[in-house]
């Protein structure tokens, strides 16, 4: 039931004349289709998109504070999807530096999740409403440099699924890791994404 298939939908323009790649993750009961829209508001022009489609819209069953054991296979099959992805986009000629991801709740935590075990130097990440995955931080998990990688995390305070505790923690341990982290925490967002965020990680990650 949650072993996700290779189903992942592509825009922007086409691979073999972008600059950049997006990976967009899209959050629990939403759709690649939605998350891929994103790129009307960050108005990234010179990339090639992708979006990967989990299976029965979730990547992994429970809360992301869930103990780990409890979302797999599901987390691992995710986790090596984006890892496929990721090496079909270098073997096409875009280099790890040029690829960005932009996730939105499961999926920014999905996001910060994968990038944080396979650290380097990404063009950038955007986890809006995210944090690394797990009952309790398991920091051993976290090895390596993302040399300056921009990483923009947000969330609304108090948020329904994300605790701000968990977003200033993980925002820390990419620091330690050498990423140019900014973590930005809106009082009274509703779960959703802001135009503001959206500013921000476009400045922050893009800058555009």
């Amino acid at each position: 039931m949650y072993i996700h298939q290779k189903n992942i939908i592509t825009a922007g323009i086409p691979m073999e004349s972008a600059d950049k790649a997006i990976v967009f993750l899209h959050g629990r009961g939403a759709s690649a289709a939605d998350i891929i829209q994103l790129n009307q508001h960050l108005k990234v022009t010179d990339a090639v998109l992708f979006a990967p489609q989990a299976s029965n819209h979730s990547w992994y069953p429970y809360g992301f504070m869930a103990p780990e054991n409890e979302n797999q296979p599901a987390l691992d099959s995710a986790l090596e999807l984006i890892g496929d992805l990721v090496a079909e986009i270098v073997a096409n000629g875009i280099p790890l530096n040029k690829v960005f991801f932009a996730g939105f709740s499961q999926g920014a935590c999905l996001t910060l999740e994968y990038i944080s075990r396979n650290a380097a130097r990404y063009g950038g990440a955007i986890a809006f409403t995210g944090g690394l995955i797990g009952e309790t931080i398991n920091r051993s998990k976290y090895t390596g440099d993302f040399m300056q990688t921009p990483v923009f995390i947000s969330t609304g305070n108090p948020d329904p699924h994300v605790p701000v505790s968990r977003v200033e923690e993980s925002g820390a341990i990419l620091k330690e890791m050498n990423a140019e982290v900014q973590v930005k925490i809106y009082p009274g967002r509703v779960h959703t994404i802001s135009n503001p965020e959206l500013e921000l990680a476009r400045k922050m990650v893009f800058h555009l």
